[in-house]
């Protein structure tokens, strides 16, 4: 589960840059416009990711990670400067959101569950949990579980959106960020290992 979440450090490049953007966000907004400097905040957030690439790069350490979390961060900014609206910036996880929630929902309604497919591979059994209804009715509900929290995020994020309260959006997607993902990874491995028991050495 540790390694899924890349450690402190895959923690940190992944939360810093959107906690960076709504703190700065927050502390400067004017209130006779009510509106924070959005420039500023988007410069932040894209620099503390590129500081994560180049202390990898640095380290010689693999950037695959930090490089992600900077591209987001990029185009999650470069269309928040484009429209001039800071709530833009939250589109991209919007996206992602509606992406991986419908490949759960959908992988798991047709009976080739995402997380079976995943852990089939891992376990070197490919398909062959298709054939067991235990594993089959487990994968279906691990995946129908992660559609869920990806839709939760959008049923309590989008409003915030339309009413364009990036404070509270920002707070929100942090919150139903690593500390939601977490757990469902761990719930995710426990069903697994409870699938697979070790072998008797």
């Amino acid at each position: 589960m540790w390694r899924a979440m890349g450690g402190w450090r895959g923690i940190l490049e992944s939360v810093v840059p959107g906690l960076v953007f709504i703190i700065a966000y927050t502390v400067t907004i004017d209130p006779s416009t009510g509106q924070g400097d959005l420039w500023l905040s988007l410069a932040l957030s894209v620099g503390i990711a590129a500081v994560f690439v180049v202390a990898r790069l640095i380290a010689r350490q693999p950037v695959n990670a930090a490089v992600g979390g900077l591209i987001a961060a990029g185009v999650a900014a470069a269309l928040a400067a484009f429209t001039g609206q800071a709530s833009n910036n939250f589109i991209p996880g919007f996206i992602t959101n509606i992406l991986y929630g419908s490949a759960f929902l959908i992988s798991a309604l047709i009976g080739w569950s995402l997380i079976g497919l995943a852990v089939g591979f891992l376990m070197g059994e490919g398909t062959a949990w298709r054939r067991d209804k235990r594993k089959r009715r487990a994968f279906f509900w691990l995946a129908i579980a992660w559609a869920s929290l990806f839709a939760a995020r959008l049923i309590v994020q989008v409003p915030l959106y339309f009413a364009d309260n990036v404070t509270a959006l920002g707070t929100l997607k942090l919150v139903m960020g690593i500390p939601l993902f977490a757990p469902m990874v761990a719930v995710t491995w426990l069903a697994v290992r409870a699938l697979y028991p070790p072998t008797p050495k």
